[in-house]
Order: structure tokens, then sequence, then C-alpha cells
């Protein structure tokens, strides 16, 4: 029986390959803000002209469509059920940006089957060369959910801020992706903080553990901070890079933006959609909850 990686790697030689930067936005803790990060970071990206795709990957809780002040009417386990194409589910943002919804309970991989491995490979291969940045919010949490979205990304960003349990389950998340698949390479962005100086000192606190009994290592990305202004723009269903554009969190989000644009995206396989979904349907087996649709 032909598997869905055979199928993957035959329709990746029948079709150009264009590199895409696959990013996971994860953190173990809830309440941390790591959608408001995924959220005006995309915005950011798309300002300066990147073409950019988020992936929901909170497959309890989903929300980034509720960031965007969008109403999915379908997503991605209409896709897994041949209801629709992707193209169908897909959400236009602003700037350009593509948001593709989860649904609240919707899905592991553990319960597809080898037909909807293959639609679902197939659906995201077919979008390769549209994208320059895929972006992954994940769920909060150390789930086989949220380390299979890790471990198949190319980087990965942990949210954390300056409370003990952030940085407890940042720690268990670093451990496990290391343990299990060996991801030796971080970005942290330390959020909502008072001042530059206590985003620094969280950053060594996680670093000086992590590096020494982990063999990890870690690079601050950004530091954002405490922002009134950011909290009434996710009130209001806003970027705050849009609504408060000289903000201090603006900043932040912008100089971020800039970090990933020069970040490396691989130039072979590993820099395409088809190689991030092929890990991650290498993987399936590890998924821990069950499919179904709304």
């Amino acid at each position: 029986m032909t598997t869905a990686n055979e199928h993957l790697q035959t329709k990746s030689k029948m079709i150009p390959m264009q590199d895409v930067k696959v990013i996971a936005v994860t953190g173990g803790k809830g309440g941390v803000g790591k959608t408001s990060v995924s959220f005006n970071t995309a915005i950011a990206l798309a300002k300066v002209g990147k073409k950019v795709l988020i992936l929901d990957a909170d497959f309890g809780l989903a929300n980034i469509d509720v960031m965007f002040g969008m109403r999915a009417l379908k997503n991605l386990s209409h896709v897994v059920s041949g209801q629709c194409t992707l193209a169908d589910v897909m959400l236009p943002g602003p700037y350009g940006i593509q948001v593709i919804p989860s649904a609240s309970g919707m899905l592991s991989m553990t319960s597809l089957s080898q037909q909807q491995q293959v639609g679902l490979i197939h659906a995201f291969s077919d979008l390769q060369d549209t994208y320059d940045v895929l972006l992954i919010d994940t769920a909060a949490g150390i789930s086989n959910q949220v380390l299979n979205f890790s471990y198949a990304s190319q980087h990965v960003v942990l949210v954390v801020c300056d409370d003990p349990s952030s940085i407890t389950d940042a720690y268990a998340l670093m451990k496990l992706l290391k343990n299990r698949y060996q991801v030796s390479h971080f970005k942290l962005v330390v959020n909502m903080i008072r001042d530059l100086s206590s985003g620094v000192d969280v950053y060594l606190r996680i670093k000086k553990v992590a590096e020494l009994f982990l063999d990890v290592v870690i690079e601050l990305v950004a530091t954002v901070p405490f922002d009134e202004n950011l909290r009434q723009a996710i009130r209001c269903q806003k970027p705050v890079v849009d609504m408060f554009p000289s903000t201090p969190s603006c900043f932040a989000f912008n100089n971020l933006a800039k970090q990933v644009n020069s970040w490396p995206t691989p130039h072979h396989r590993a820099g395409h959609i088809t190689f991030f979904m092929e890990r991650l349907m290498s993987h399936q087996s590890h998924f821990d909850e069950g499919l179904y649709c709304d």
C-alpha cells in the first residue's frame, strides 16, 4: 500500500517548489499572549510585503479567526472530511494575510485514514508557490499535538512572561522537544514585561537552566512591554500595529518581524510546505485526541 509520505514525494516531483519559512509559535502555559504575538507579527510581516499564511493549530480552543474579527463557516476538519478544499476554508485578512481556521474540539491526526492524510498533504502542497511565511499558532500546553507541530516547523518561537509557571512550562516544553525530537534551538519572546531589564532577566534565567541541563540554544528575539493599548486593540479585534502604530508594543512587533525576515529558510526540501506536512504526518501516531466535524 502506498503511504501518505510516498504520495507526498511523488507530488513534490511533479510541481515546482518555493521555499517557505515555517514558524511554530508556542509557549506551554496559556495566557501568555501567544496568539496576540502570532497575530501582530503576521500583520507586521505583511505590511513589509511578505505573503503570510496563518494556521490555527489550537484544535481545542481555536481563536485566531476571532482575533482577526472573522467568522469561520468552515474549517480544517471540513477539508479532512472532503467536504471542501483548503482554498474554500481560507479566510482573507488584512494586507493579503490568509488564515486557515481550526474549530473548537476539532481534531488531531490520530484518527485520519490513509486517504485523509494524502488529501490533506495534497491540499497544503498546492499552496507552496504562494507564501513566504507559514505561522503555526499552536495550542497552549505541552500536548503531543503541540510537540508535533513544533517539531515539524523550521523555527520554534517560545512565548513566555515573567511568571514562574510560564517559565516552568516553557522549560518542560523544551525538554520534551529535545528528548523526543532532538530540537535544540529555540527563539524566545518575553511578553508583557514592565521594562527591558525584567525581560532580559527572564531570558537569562531560562537560558541558564536550559542550556545547562538540556544542552539547547536559546535566542532572545523580542521583549514585548505590557501595554494597555495592546489590550484595547485585542478587545477591538484590531492589530496594535495598525490601531496604535506609535505604541511600545507596536515597535516590539515590528522589530520581531525584521528578525523573522532575517531567519534562514532552507533552500532544499526542508524549506517546502510539503516537507512540513511530511514531518507532521510521519509522527501522526503521537497525536492524542480525536477528530470530528462541527
